[in-house]
């Protein structure tokens, strides 16, 4: 469902990411496919320096459909970005899409919180958030982030996945498998 980024994948996810209900929410816009590409391009390679954590996101048959993506990563935290192609919404793409990529943050590469921030107006991604047990809405817990994510008027609202929420949402749901068969030995 999840892979590395890739210049191959160019095409056909800014063809997704230009589409008019998906644009204006896309963190690293391009305005011609060859500034995708470059953009793509400076991705890859701020992944490889530890700036950021990106993966496009497949559907059942390897269709590149949309990003997922850890941005401003700073002491074990980033800010979460994901887009889907608009054909993609509201098809349950962005939930199983998440659940993979927090499990390669939290297990695989150590971070500890993830960030949300939302713009106030986006109301489709409010909602998916808020869907999520896990999520907390940190706009009073987090307030000196809160205040730094809208310096320049209320834009965002801000939520926050932390790790240990993370995991005991998968402890209770039973998707965390723990070995016991050493208690089976007498």
């Amino acid at each position: 469902m999840l892979k590395k980024r890739d210049l191959h994948d160019s095409h056909t996810l800014y063809e997704l990411m230009t589409h008019p209900d998906v644009f204006p929410f896309v963190r690293n816009k391009a305005d011609s496919y060859e500034e995708f590409l470059f953009i793509t391009k400076q991705t890859i390679e701020a992944e490889e320096r530890g700036e950021l954590i990106s993966r496009t996101i497949l559907d059942e048959w390897g269709t590149p459909i949309g990003t997922i993506n850890l941005f401003d990563i700073e002491d074990r935290a980033g800010f979460l970005g994901t887009w889907l192609g608009k054909e993609y919404h509201g098809k349950g793409y962005n939930s199983p899409a998440k659940e993979a990529f927090f499990q390669e943050l939290f297990y695989e590469i150590g971070i500890e919180t993830v960030f949300m921030r939302i713009r106030k107006v986006n109301i489709r991604s409010i909602k998916a958030a808020e869907k999520l047990p896990y999520v907390v809405k940190a706009n009073d817990t987090r307030t000196s982030i809160y205040e730094q994510l809208n310096a320049n008027g209320e834009v965002y609202d801000l939520y926050e996945i932390p790790k240990d929420l993370y995991s005991f949402h998968l402890l209770r749901n039973g998707s965390v498998q723990t070995d016991t068969s050493h208690l089976l030995e007498a």
